[in-house]
């Protein structure tokens, strides 16, 4: 773990580096999905996965949550430009649940060059076995290491085979613990109550539906493998073996198709093999909805917070986990996906049950007297993500239903043409 109270840890403690990726489906103005080709197949920086009609940002790395949502904010404005000009003119949705959707070819599989041929086959595939209307959920993934000036402090302060064991050895804790208490990120930013009448009964267009989701494609109805996956979390080794069985046993068809909160990655292309041979590189979190009430899709103060658990979580002590408290860390963030807070639970090994608010504001308890000393913004950051459990009307899930509950996509395009007219005017 990280030596937090080292006079030569202590003052890099905060240093990091942060990349986001951000889903957002375009629509044309009537609020359906376009039919379009990608009109970005030469940034590197907006690309798209599995849907011809969802961008995906993915920044540069920035030094600073501010910095890397700068990048985020700065990529949407010039695809909000781009789509503005098109002809027909799109628009970029900026929630995580989709508008309309008429049938299954409102999302259509990216249509990659020849060269990527296995990458349609791989889709197709994705689309026979969870269906399409899932992939059209859209949100943020959150991707973050530790400085290596940070790293390279804190190694000095072990005996390691080398400072890719330890550093290995580092992010593997992280993870184990990320997925024990990674559930309080989704309960925090959880944005996504509301959905069209289309998404839950094909040609019923129009109607707002709302499930008892705060964020719907965190929890139960939303992306999961059909099982809970188990890990080995005692070196990169053993973890990497534990993802490769499921492939081997067929339980998926590859390692990128494992719907886990948390991954690690390594540098560069993301394959288990490099994981294994190369070691980590940085930490994955996949859980952040879409946010519509900031324009570039994610309140900083959000990014910081995930900063802050992380440190937090890397900097105490190392807990064990077996196979039945894993299985329950994966139903823990779904039951943080609830609109309700009070009425689920988390169950978190060796302190038992309670409301995901009780739960919550007990780990910000912790962290807030980890953190006493430190800089007035760190205690800020936790105020403004306590208030938010101890005050409902505060959480980005329950604004959005007051105001759009009575017409969720109608609003919704309202807002998508003025977040658009904004970027026009940078």
């Amino acid at each position: 773990m990280l030596h937090a109270d080292d006079k030569g840890v202590r003052p890099l403690l905060f240093t990091g580096n942060f990349g986001l990726e951000k889903e957002s489906l375009r629509i044309l103005p009537n609020g359906t999905l376009t039919h379009s080709l990608h009109p970005f197949p030469d940034d590197k920086h907006i690309v798209y996965d599995f849907c011809e009609n969802q961008t995906e940002i993915n920044t540069s790395v920035a030094d600073s949550a501010d910095e890397a949502v700068r990048l985020l904010l700065d990529h949407t404005v010039y695809i909000q430009k781009t789509l503005a000009a098109m002809e027909p003119s799109e628009l970029l949705w900026p929630f995580s649940n989709p508008p309309y959707i008429r049938s299954e070819k409102d999302i259509p599989i990216a249509r990659h060059d020849e060269t990527a041929i296995y990458r349609k086959g791989y889709r197709e595939y994705l689309a026979d076995r969870y269906g399409r209307y899932k992939m059209s959920f859209s949100g943020i993934h959150v991707n973050f290491s530790f400085s290596e000036e940070l790293l390279q402090e804190d190694y000095k302060l072990g005996q390691y085979e080398s400072f890719q064991d330890y550093k290995d050895g580092l992010y593997l804790m992280l993870a184990e613990k990320m997925a024990a208490y990674g559930w309080i990120i989704t309960a925090l930013t959880a944005a996504s109550p509301l959905m069209d009448s289309s998404f839950i009964e094909k040609g019923v267009i129009g109607k707002t539906s709302f499930n008892g989701m705060a964020s719907t494609r965190c929890s139960e109805l939303g992306y999961w493998n059909y099982f809970s996956p188990v890990f080995d979390y005692s070196n990169i080794r053993t973890y990497t073996d534990s993802i490769r069985k499921y492939v081997d046993d067929r339980m998926i068809a590859s390692e990128t198709e494992l719907y886990y909160p948390i991954r690690l990655k390594p540098s560069g292309k993301n394959n288990l093999d490099r994981l294994r041979n190369e070691g980590v590189d940085h930490i994955e979190i996949r859980v952040v909805d879409l946010n519509p009430l900031d324009p570039s899709g994610i309140n900083v103060l959000d990014l910081k917070f995930i900063q802050l658990l992380m440190v937090w979580l890397a900097s105490t002590p190392k807990e064990s986990y077996d196979e039945k408290d894993q299985v329950q860390m994966v139903q823990n963030f779904k039951n943080a996906a609830h609109y309700d807070l009070k009425t689920v639970k988390i169950v978190t090994p060796h302190k038992g049950a309670s409301s995901v608010v009780a739960a919550g504001l007990a780990v910000l308890d912790e962290m807030k007297t980890f953190f006493q000393g430190y800089c007035d913004e760190i205690q800020e950051v936790l105020a403004f993500e306590e208030e938010k459990l101890v005050d409902p009307e505060k959480r980005y899930a329950w604004m959005i239903r007051k105001e759009y509950a009575d017409s969720f996509v109608e609003k919704g395009l309202t807002l998508a043409k003025q977040r658009q007219e904004d970027a026009i005017r940078v």
